[in-house]
């Protein structure tokens, strides 16, 4: 029973976090907030259209916010929600275990 609760577990978070781009999103916001333009450049390889909808579906699920400041250009961040922040023990596991292995 454990290990099919694990499994479940599992595949739910990658439904929510494992879509592609989505992830190197959070390791950018786990350092703080970030501008759209922030993000785009750390994703090599990503469209603007990707980004949007990435970002649209983790502040969906409550993991990343988006707050627009009234200014002329107008000024849009995101960073992560305390939900999202609870993933950076994950994010720091992932790199001590990539550092053993694949280095």
């Amino acid at each position: 029973m454990d290990a099919e609760w694990m499994q479940c577990s599992v595949e739910e978070v990658l439904d929510v976090i494992g879509a592609k781009w989505s992830f190197i999103i959070l390791r950018d916001l786990i350092e703080g907030p970030k501008r759209f333009g922030e993000l785009l450049q750390s994703l090599k390889g990503a469209s603007p259209k990707t980004l949007s909808v990435r970002l649209k579906e983790l502040e969906r699920h409550g993991i990343v916010t988006r707050t627009v400041y009234p200014e002329i250009p107008p000024r849009v961040e995101y960073a992560l929600t305390e939900k999202g922040l609870d993933l950076k023990p994950i994010f720091r596991e992932m790199k001590k275990w990539g550092c053993k292995w694949l280095k």
